[in-house]
């Protein structure tokens, strides 16, 4: 029997009568363009038609576009010609770019005015949304046809391409009340752009599939300036990762918010910290919502409207997803709580990949019989609560005992004048591995002994560091992950820079 015709653009568009509001560019200020349901659907019928002329079912398709209404109509009208979209950030540099199309065979790049290919001479034909041209008819697809082809940043090694099917869309189903509580109507912002799998997600897809406004933003994004945004354009849900929160904390003005039209913050992408969530909640009023996933997967624990928060915890499963805990040697799922292993989510989950591109070596180092593992170390307590351990690739291995940085990063963040930490092991001048905090210091760094005493306070003597490095920033990948191997470097090669 042939599989039912299903299209991502179509799940996300069709909600909504003609004349609802569908998508909004701003900036600080005002409201830069805006598109209706009606509007909308058209642009993305037209993009669809012209792209079906060029090229047939299944192509690669690179964006390299900025946060603008064309950008969301080029990555729907990929999904309705039967296209594959890869979104590719402006910012990578032109090895990066032509590294990723070689790789993925993209037989098209479409930028904007204010982008370029980064690609000139690989080959790949270049073109802007408004040069396409073209009625041709539009193939029918299915939920298990590949629609979206996003590459991981990682910390290290060439990026691997993650591969979704149109179902991905129906994967996302169990995040809006499991996460995001978002309704009909509401004004969804989301503080990044529309490269980034959380963004195109959260800030794009989520919204229009439940009749709610997606909301892009256009201006400088300075840290004080999202409740000014959030105020101004009546924002309903405000999304980012847990960095730009301690920024608004610390540099904005949250106490504006307060009876403003916001209903609640939602953050991934990081560890949100206990501390960092009480800030926000006293200055606020409001609850923020935390979700653990990643690019294979999307979101699948959270906590939300229906899963109250736990500061410091991610959440639990969301609402129909069917997630355990594996014995890292036998890949078997633990069958009592308390018990930490690989977090695994169940492969008849809709929204997980079809597969890294072109990389079955790379399926096969996480799928293990129905379970999909992608190297989280994680455990579930009795009540079904999620404690993130990090990644297996993370865990520290000092003197012979295995410790989480996240653990050590959340006490030492509690310091008074620590803006922000991270924690890897480094050789020390005898070859040996121990831990190692860098600290971007807020005002006055502390020195050594004082914070390695703060830490004891709260932490076995195993896990405390033995050495302190202040820096003026740590290095984050474009989605604000640290990237530990870089500090490792940094240290080995004296590569940072001290607060002045």
């Amino acid at each position: 029997m042939a599989e039912a015709p299903f299209n991502l653009a179509d799940f996300c568009l069709d909600p909504g009568a003609a004349d609802d509001e569908a998508l909004l560019l701003v900036d600080a200020e005002r409201v830069l363009a805006r598109r209706t349901r009606a509007e909308l659907r058209q642009r993305v019928e037209r993009v669809a038609r012209a792209l079906a002329s060029r090229l047939p079912k299944g192509e690669r398709v690179a964006l390299r576009m900025t946060n603008t209404p064309e950008m969301a109509e080029a990555f729907f009208g990929c999904a309705k010609a039967g296209l594959i979209a890869l979104p590719m950030s402006p910012q990578l540099t032109r090895e990066e770019v032509e590294r990723i199309l070689a790789d993925s065979g993209a037989a098209l790049v479409v930028v904007d005015d204010t982008t370029d290919a980064g690609a000139q001479g690989h080959g790949v034909e270049v073109t802007t949304s408004a040069a396409l041209t073209g009625d041709a008819e539009l193939p029918a697809t299915t939920a298990e046809d590949p629609v979206l082809l996003i590459y991981t940043s990682g910390t290290g090694g060439t990026p691997k391409g993650v591969l979704h099917a149109h179902r991905t869309v129906l994967g996302r189903m169990p995040m809006r009340q499991g996460w995001l509580g978002i309704a009909p109507g509401d004004r969804v912002l989301h503080a990044g752009t529309l490269n980034w799998t959380y963004t195109l997600g959260v800030g794009l897809m989520d919204p229009l599939a439940v009749g709610a406004t997606a909301v892009l933003f256009a201006g400088k994004a300075e840290p004080d300036i999202w409740p000014r945004v959030i105020t101004r354009h009546a924002i309903n849900v405000f999304a980012a990762v847990p960095t730009v929160y301690r920024r608004l904390v610390k540099h904005g003005d949250p106490t504006s918010l307060h009876n403003s039209s916001l209903k609640h913050g939602v953050c991934a992408g990081e560890a949100l910290q206990a501390e960092l969530w009480h800030a926000w909640h006293d200055a606020t009023g409001l609850q923020l919502y935390e979700a653990l996933g990643m690019t294979e997967i999307s979101t699948y624990i959270s906590s939300g409207p229906l899963t109250p928060t736990r500061p410091g915890i991610a959440g639990r499963p969301q609402p129909g997803r069917r997630v355990a805990i594996l014995d890292p040697e036998t890949h078997e799922p633990f069958a009592e709580p308390d018990q930490t292993g690989l977090l695994a989510v169940h492969r008849s989950d809709p929204g997980l990949m079809l597969g890294y591109w072109r990389r079955p070596e790379a399926d096969a180092e996480v799928l293990f019989g129905p379970w999909f593992a992608g190297g989280d170390l994680a455990h579930l307590d009795a009540e079904g609560y999620l404690h993130f351990h990090g990644r297996a690739d993370d865990v520290m291995n000092a003197l012979g005992v295995r410790t989480s940085p996240l653990e050590i990063e959340g006490v030492l963040a509690r310091h008074p004048h620590v803006q922000d930490v991270a924690v890897t092991t480094v050789p020390n001048d005898e070859g040996v591995e121990i831990i190692t905090a860098f600290v971007v210091p807020a005002g006055s760094p502390p020195d050594d002994a004082e914070l390695i005493a703060f830490g004891a306070e709260h932490l076995a003597a195993y896990k405390l560091p033995k050495r302190v490095v202040v820096t003026t920033e740590l290095p984050r990948t474009a989605n604000g992950k640290v990237q530990r191997q870089r500090l490792r470097a940094m240290v080995a090669e004296q590569n940072f820079e001290r607060p002045r």
